[in-house]
């Protein structure tokens, strides 16, 4: 998401903050490249326009403060105005009605609807424990109806049964009875798309929202269009009257154009975007988060947030009490691995990480992606208990059968062993008596220079416990990490041996699973 962009304003900010002084060319030389950039995301022309008229208009007349450098107020002043620019503040989906809350999903045919109705009710369902009732009113596309019977299934929501030769409004109106007599909190209608827009399908949609009485009305549109998007948007807009977009496929889409268009065109807020094809990957649109990620600032509030979502606290805990003791065998190495796909993977943690976005394709180039996590856990998988408990056992016959089982070879068990060797050895320290254990210590610097004090729980040390947290404090979270350098990019963890080099407070210049490591986060709320 948004990597093309997140590339090119890099380089042309890292230009300005090195400098101790800046002219109005030197401003007006970046402002075009910045142009440029945003051109080539599939940003429209109109609100790049108004996005470097507004940089060029503050920076020019900025007032440099004496702590600063000119470069990092421009810095500053392009951030601003790309939070401006996706929204201000984050908005999620309004359920302040009376129950049933109706909820319509409009689009065109293959952007996402029904996937994305049944990924809503299960976010619905899971986070705020509301009884959700899904009804398809997609009469023309084969089989739609039951797709979405199906998912529902999947996720265990409540479906409206079929009925053969109702059409769209009938079923509509049906549903919200279905919904009131069912003591469901929320219905949501999946209408009909088309390959383009038509009369018909704006008068279809005018007559379901007559008939249902939406409250949200939805306008699920396919980031990959691009600018086709936008007008999408705007068409449907002035039909129908949209509340909100949802985004689909945001983890294909390396530009990010229609994201960064489509509020500023239609003024309407972005509330939620696909990031996958699992129910469980459909994420908040957070503009700041979203503007410190394209600037490679990192974003520390979304990573705890996924870590709490994924990460077992009681794993967590039995897994802080072995590394008390300095135990630590390939078993745990493979929760470890499988927790980091969880959360996104390598390449996902580190692009939420400050300043280590342009890691990513240091590690891919040296073929350390997260296929290699597949891997491994292949290896652990095709020994025996005996084996993943006492590695010692592993002499050149066991090797060779596991190579055969893994569908690897020697080589790559012999670098897994020595990973976990060196995993084991970091757990000993961690466990080590002297003043408290180094997790703690490291861990308890980081949590001070955050502001959050020294009850640090699990693994001797561990992360802070978010659970009673709620998103306004993990916001002022985000802001405290920010003002103790860890929003700035390239500005190190603190705590943590400085980051820009590798993260050499983890176990030396080496990465989570791939010979140094990141024991997990123990210490995390219990999932939801």
């Amino acid at each position: 998401m948004f990597e093309n962009l997140q590339d090119r304003l890099g380089s042309i900010l890292n230009g300005l903050t090195g400098r101790g002084a800046l002219s109005e060319a030197d401003v007006s030389a970046a402002l075009r490249e910045v142009r440029r950039a945003l051109l080539e995301a599939d940003v429209a022309l109109d609100v790049v326009r108004s996005f470097t008229d507004r940089v060029r208009e503050k920076a020019v007349g900025a007032e440099i403060l004496k702590s600063i450098k000119p470069g990092q107020m421009v810095v500053k002043i392009v951030h601003d105005e790309l939070i401006e620019m996706l929204g201000g503040e984050g908005v999620g989906v309004d359920l302040h009605a009376a129950a049933p809350v109706v909820i319509m999903m409009v689009g065109l045919q293959g952007s996402g609807k029904t996937t994305t109705s049944a990924k809503i009710a299960h976010r619905l369902s899971t986070r705020e424990k509301k009884k959700v009732l899904m009804a398809s009113l997609d009469t023309r596309r084969p089989a739609a109806q039951e797709q979405l019977r199906q998912l529902g299934a999947q996720a265990n929501i409540d479906t409206l049964p079929i009925i053969s030769g109702q059409s769209p409004t009938d079923i509509a109106a049906r549903a919200v009875q279905a919904a009131k007599l069912g003591g469901h909190d929320v219905v949501i209608l999946d209408t009909a798309g088309r390959t383009h827009i038509d009369e018909p399908l704006m008068v279809e949609m005018a007559d379901i929202k007559k008939r249902s009485n939406p409250h949200e009305i939805l306008l699920v549109a396919d980031s990959l269009t691009g600018q086709d998007a936008v007008n999408l948007a705007r068409s449907f807009d002035e039909r129908v009257g949209i509340t909100g977009l949802v985004l689909t496929r945001m983890d294909g889409d390396g530009r990010g154009g229609a994201a960064l268009s489509m509020r500023a065109v239609t003024g309407k807020p972005i509330k939620l975007i696909g990031v996958g094809e699992k129910m469980s990957e459909l994420e908040e649109f957070h503009p700041r988060r979203i503007a410190d990620r394209i600037l490679g600032m990192g974003d520390i509030v979304s990573l705890v947030e996924r870590a709490a979502e994924n990460i077992d606290a009681e794993k967590a805990a039995a897994m802080a009490a072995k590394m008390a003791k300095g135990k630590f065998d390939l078993d745990d190495l493979a929760d470890q691995l499988r927790q980091m796909q969880k959360m996104g993977g390598m390449g996902g943690i580190m692009g939420m990480m400050p300043g280590m976005a342009g890691m990513k394709d240091k590690m891919a180039a040296a073929g350390l992606d997260d296929k290699l996590f597949g891997r491994q856990i292949a290896i652990i998988q095709s020994m025996t208990k005996a084996e993943r408990t006492n590695p010692d056992l592993l002499k050149h016959s066991r090797k060779k059968r596991i190579a055969a089982g893994s569908g690897t070879d020697a080589a790559a068990i012999n670098k897994l062993l020595k990973m976990h060797r060196q995993m084991a050895d970091m757990m000993k320290m961690m466990g080590g008596k002297g003043k408290g254990g180094m997790m703690k210590q490291m861990m308890g610097g980081l949590a001070g220079k955050m502001g959050l004090g020294g009850g640090m729980g699990g693994m001797g040390g561990g992360m802070p416990d978010l659970s009673n947290i709620d998103p306004r404090q993990l916001e002022a979270l985000q802001k405290q990490a920010e003002a103790a350098g860890l929003g700035k990019p390239g500005g190190g963890m603190p705590g943590l041996g400085g980051m820009p080099g590798g993260l050499s407070g983890l176990g030396g210049a080496k990465l989570p699973g791939l010979g140094g490591g990141f024991p997990g986060l123990p210490g995390l709320p219990k999932k939801k």
